[in-house]
C-alpha cells in the first residue's frame, strides 16, 4: 500500500462548516485511542510512499500521546520508501517542543489550518484561534525547519470583502510558504452553514466566488506559485504527494474512527463512532463498513470529477464519441483546451469545472 491516511477526529470547537467526522474530546482515554490506531495499522503489512494525519485536529494529541503514535507507527510501518508525511494543525494547540517531536519522528510536511488573517472572518468561522495565534504558531514551524510547510486558506465567506480576502493573500505570500491550498467555502449538508444558507441568511453568488478565485490566481502565479489543482498552489517541487495520488484514483489504506480507504477496487470506512471504534478494534473486531465496489462507470465518473481539476487535466480519451460537440463548444468558448492526450481547463474554466465535468461526461 503506497499511501496511508490516519484519522484523528478530536476538535475543540465544532466549526459551522465542517462535514468531516470530528468531535470533542469528551472523555475519551487518549491512551486507548492511540493504542486502537496503532493496533489497527498492524493489520496488514504497510510500505506507505505518503502518510498523512487529517482530521479532526491530529495536534489536538498531547506531546505524549503524539509521541508515542509516531514511535508506535514507525515500530509498525517500514518507512524505507516514504517520501511525504504530512500532518494537519491546528494554530492554537502547537508548541515548539511538539513541533520537535513531530520532526525529529518523520513528519516532512505540516499544513497549517489559518483559514484567514482576519479576526472577523475567523470568528464567522467558528475559528478557535486569533490572527495573533496564527503569527506565533506560524513562526514556531518555520524556526523547526520541516522540508516543507502548507497554509490552509478559505474565501467567499459570510461578510468577507475581496480586499479583505487581498490582504490574507498578501500576508500568507509574505509568510513565504512552500504550498497554500485556498478553498471556496461550501456549505456542505448536516452543518450549520448550510442551515443557515437554506433560511437565507447566507447567500451563494457565483460571481463573487469567481473574482475571489482569481485574484488568488493572479496573486500566487505572480510570485512563482504553480496552481497545479483548482484549490492548490506549490513553489517548484512542493507539490503533495498524498494529495496527487487521491486526485489520481490511487489506492490508499485509512486508519481511525471514520477514515476511509479505497483499495483493489473496493471502498469502505471505518464505523464513525469513536468509543465504537476503540472498542471493535481493540477486541481485534473489523470496523470496516459500507464495503462498495467501484465498477468502472462509478471510476469513469471519478476521474471526471477529479482529474478535470488538476494542471495535467483529463485524458482525451476518457470523452465519449458522443460528446466531441460538447468538447469544441467548450474549446470555442474559451474553457478549455486539447492537445493529442488531455484537456485542460483554462483561467476562465476552472470555477466551472463541475459544471464542465458533467457537461463531458454525456
Amino acid at each position: 500500500m503506497k499511501h496511508l491516511y490516519v484519522h484523528i477526529p478530536f476538535c475543540h470547537r465544532i466549526c459551522p462548516y465542517c462535514s468531516f467526522h470530528k468531535h470533542t474530546p469528551g472523555g475519551t482515554d487518549m491512551t486507548a485511542f492511540v493504542d486502537a490506531l496503532l493496533k489497527e495499522v498492524e493489520k496488514q503489512p504497510l510500505r506507505p510512499q505518503t502518510i498523512f494525519f487529517g482530521g479532526g485536529t491530529p495536534t489536538m494529541l498531547s506531546e505524549k500521546h503524539m509521541e508515542r503514535l509516531l514511535q508506535g507507527l514507525r515500530q509498525r510501518v517500514d518507512m524505507t520508501e516514504m517520501v511525504e508525511f504530512t500532518m494537519e494543525a491546528n494554530p492554537r494547540n502547537i508548541t515548539a517542543s511538539k513541533a520537535d517531536i513531530m520532526r525529529d519522528l518523520g513528519v516532512t510536511r505540516v499544513s497549517l489550518g489559518i483559514q484567514s488573517w482576519d479576526n472577523a472572518t475567523l470568528k464567522t468561522l467558528g475559528r478557535d484561534h486569533t490572527y495573533r495565534q496564527a503569527q506565533e504558531t506560524w513562526g514556531v514551524l518555520c524556526e523547526a525547519r520541516f522540508p516543507s510547510l502548507n497554509i490552509d486558506l478559505m474565501f467567499s465567506i459570510p461578510g468577507q470583502s475581496l480586499e479583505v480576502w487581498r490582504e490574507t493573500l498578501e500576508y500568507t505570500l509574505s509568510s513565504r510558504p512552500d504550498h497554500i491550498s485556498a478553498y471556496n467555502l461550501n456549505y456542505e449538508e448536516d452543518t450549520d452553514f448550510f442551515r443557515r444558507l437554506k433560511t437565507g441568511e447566507f447567500r451563494l453568488d457565483e460571481d463573487r466566488d469567481a473574482d475571489f478565485f482569481h485574484l488568488a490566481i493572479d496573486m500566487m502565479e505572480a510570485e512563482g506559485f504553480e496552481h497545479y489543482e483548482i484549490s492548490n498552489y506549490a513553489m517548484p517541487g512542493f507539490r503533495s504527494v498524498h494529495n496527487e495520488a487521491y486526485w489520481m484514483g490511487e489506492d490508499y489504506l485509512g486508519i481511525g474512527p471514520g477514515a476511509f480507504s479505497t483499495v483493489n477496487g473496493r471502498r469502505w470506512h471505518n464505523v464513525k463512532d469513536t468509543p465504537r471504534y476503540m472498542t471493535m478494534t481493540l477486541a481485534g473486531e473489523d470496523t470496516a463498513t459500507e464495503s462498495e465496489e467501484i465498477t468502472p462507470d462509478k471510476r469513469r465518473t471519478e476521474r471526471f470529477g477529479l482529474e478535470l481539476r488538476t494542471a495535467r487535466g483529463l485524458p482525451l480519451d476518457l470523452i465519449a464519441p458522443e460528446s466531441r460537440r460538447m468538447l469544441d463548444t467548450l474549446r470555442d468558448q474559451g474553457l478549455l483546451t486539447c492537445d493529442e492526450s488531455h484537456v485542460r481547463l483554462t483561467r476562465a474554466g476552472k470555477p466551472l469545472v463541475d459544471p464542465i465535468a458533467v457537461a463531458l461526461m454525456g
